[in-house]
């Protein structure tokens, strides 16, 4: 009787599978012993590796997308609240929104300090040279503060706009028209705080905005540098962000609104 197959083999004996060597009928699921098994890093090498890639997330996403700063004065209550000796509020500072549009009139803003806002800023850099050196590089990563004045607003009127001058009722007036500012933290009638509007009229240079604090009483904003070379305004390069929202105390979460101030 015939049978089926290779010459010597038993027809009914299965033969090598096909997820194995023919020659040596290793069986899926059995590791090949010579193979060597793979390690992972070792832990020097990976613990270090974790942390400058959080360090570089972090960089990343402080220098395109937001930050968190705290609020060192009463310039902007009761809006924002700060003190000395006490804790500030935190707020998160969102630098997106500029990418793609321009700070309006109503935004609160944080940015740095023109060259005559900076008499009497000092330094928050150790002596130490040591120190001041692992200060500067965490300011370059963004876990320490930059070492310049960052100083937080709401803008008032923009570029092209003329501020400056009282109604009646002594609000302030942007193009001749009286703001409506509900966030202030005081009557803003001429007799209670004539320096909310006793100025000017300033025309605010084009790409640059005019900003003052909702404390009008106890603010050096754009109101006191009228004699530099913006004429008090703030270029657009100086810009940080929109401050968005007040993180910090739990007391106080929540958003920080721009409200049209100009609406009239």
């Amino acid at each position: 009787m015939s049978s089926t197959g290779t010459p010597g083999q038993n027809p009914s004996e299965p033969g090598p599978r096909e997820d194995g060597d023919p020659a040596r009928g290793v069986r899926r699921g059995h590791r090949d012993k010579r193979t060597p098994e793979k390690k992972g890093q070792p832990w020097y090498i990976e613990i270090p590796m974790l942390v400058v890639i959080a360090l570089v997330l972090v960089f990343v996403f402080q220098t395109f997308v937001g930050r968190v700063y705290q609020i060192p004065s009463e310039s902007m209550e009761p809006t924002l609240h700060g003190c000395a000796g006490c804790t500030g509020d935190r707020i998160f500072v969102d630098k997106i929104s500029y990418r793609f549009g321009d700070p309006e009139p109503g935004d609160v803003i944080v940015f740095e300090g023109p060259d005559s806002w900076n008499q009497g800023y000092q330094s928050i850099r150790s002596d130490n040279p040591v120190i001041r050196t692992l200060q500067n590089i965490g300011g370059v990563i963004g876990i320490v503060p930059p070492d310049q004045n960052d100083m937080v607003k709401r803008v008032i009127a923009v570029g092209g706009q003329t501020v400056g001058g009282c109604s009646p009722e002594g609000g302030l007036l942007v193009d001749g028209q009286p703001l409506e500012e509900p966030y202030l933290n005081e009557d803003p009638s001429v007799d209670r705080n004539p320096l909310n509007c006793a100025f000017g009229p300033v025309t605010v240079p084009e790409g640059n905005y005019w900003v003052m604090g909702d404390n009008r009483g106890n603010s050096a904003d754009s109101r006191f540098h009228m004699g530099d070379e913006f004429q008090g305004s703030v270029p657009d390069e100086n810009v940080i962000g929109k401050v968005q929202a007040v993180i910090l105390p739990f007391d106080r979460i929540g958003s920080v609104p721009s409200p049209d101030i100009q609406a009239g």
